[in-house]
This record gives C-alpha cells, structure tokens and sequence, in this order.
C-alpha cells in the first residue's frame, strides 16, 4: 500500500488492485498506473473536501468513478456549465449518511464502501477492497470550541461518539482523522477516541491546514502512548508513505 499526502484531507491510496482518492483539494495528485480503475470520494462540498478538477482525470485515464457525498450532488445543466466531461459525468455515485454499497472493482473484485454521519457536513468513508481496508473521516470529529454553549458542547459530543461506537472491533490498515490546531488544546479529542474504539495499523493525521508541528504535540501527549507508534508523522505535500 502506498499512501501520498497530497495536501489538507487529500490523500492517494495505491493498492495491488486499484487506487482510491480522497477528499482532493489542493496540491499534486500523482500520476498513476493507467491500468488500474481509479475511485475518487468526496466526503462533502465544502471547498477544502471537493476541488472539481477531480473530474480532469476522466480524460487522463480509462477508468474513474468518482463516490461523492449526497450533498454534493450536481444536475446535468451544472455540470455541462462547469465543464465537466461527460466521460466523468457518467461514472458520478452520490452515497448517503449511514449507506453501504458495493461497487464492481477489477476483475473479480469488489469495493465495499460503508458511510458514517459527519458531525459537520457529509460523511465518512469506510472503504474494503480485497482485505485491505480504509478509514476517511473527512469532517467526522469532535468539533469542540471555547466558548460553545454546555448545550453545544453536549449535543457534539454524543453526536461525535455515537458514530465512533458503529466503530468498535473494526480494524483498519490506515486511518486519515482530523487533527485540526485550530480547537487549541482540544485539537486531539476526536483523534484519540477514535484510536481508542477502533484498531487503526496507522493513524495519518489529516486537516491541520498547514501547520505540521500539531503532530508532535499530540505525540507528546500521555494520552497518545498507547497508539503513538503507529501515527504517521507527516512533514511536507507530496510526501510517500509505504506500508
């Protein structure tokens, strides 16, 4: 598995099989083997999640199917308005919260995608193929803010940890969780309940807007020992990571 941090919540995943996209916003998506089918997912529309220049890539390779957020969704007028392909517009799934689907992968394979219900817009992706199997949180985290209302605070988290518990037992090969400096010292929250219900082989933090020194302060943290070998360590865009 090869993993490529292409910025923000954008990743790539490179598997035997296939290659899966997440959540591209900016920065360099790398080339690929044009042999493989490619899966693009939004996980919602907010700007940082879904970039449409997603859709160029119908016309660079034979086989794209793009698995976007209900929220999303286009009709035919938009998108010839946009100019998007129409090689790109005929391989467009929308999924809903809390959804499961199985998609016809190469050959005999298929591709599982499971949908959880973000805590702010859209979903999170759960995504098998073979025995290989993918977290993306996209917005899915325990948004806690100073200042919030006891109200707020409590609708969030059990809102948040509702869906963690749909998550316990699951394992995955690699998880991409938010870890956004932004919440200050509550920036960690939602990463480690999520480490703590589900068994991630590792943990890439994802969402931090730039500001990498917020991995080493969660490394750092007691709360972080019992899963701290296994968070990625991600220093700079374009960086590779092979497990």
């Amino acid at each position: 598995m090869k993993i490529t941090y292409i910025g923000h919540s954008g990743f790539s995943v490179e598997l035997e099989e296939a290659v899966l996209i997440f959540d591209y916003y900016q920065g360099t998506i790398p080339e690929f083997d044009g042999r493989k089918p490619i899966y693009v997912f939004v996980s919602h529309k907010h700007h940082d999640h879904f970039n449409q220049e997603i859709f160029a890539l119908s016309d660079q390779y034979p086989d794209v199917t793009y698995i976007l957020s209900s929220d999303t969704r286009m009709n035919e007028k938009y998108m010839e308005r946009r100019g998007i392909p129409a090689a790109a517009r005929e391989h467009i799934i929308y999924i809903g919260k809390n959804a499961e689907q199985v998609l016809q992968g190469p050959g005999d394979a298929r591709v599982r995608v499971e949908t959880l219900a973000s805590t702010d817009e859209g979903v999170a992706f759960l995504v098998g193929m073979g025995d290989r199997c993918i977290y993306h949180a996209g917005d899915l985290n325990w948004w806690s803010w100073e200042g919030e209302s006891d109200d707020d605070e409590r609708r969030m988290e059990e809102n948040f940890k509702r869906e963690m518990k749909k998550l316990e037992g699951r394992r995955f090969d690699a998880a991409f969780l938010p870890l956004d400096p932004r919440q200050e010292d509550r920036f960690s929250w939602g990463f480690d309940v999520f480490m703590r219900t589900a068994d991630a082989g590792k943990a890439i933090p994802m969402h931090f807007w730039g500001d990498y020194s917020v991995i080493p302060k969660l490394l750092s943290l007691d709360c972080s020992k019992p899963y701290r070998d296994r968070v990625v360590e991600i220093t700079r865009e374009g960086q590779v990571f092979e497990f």
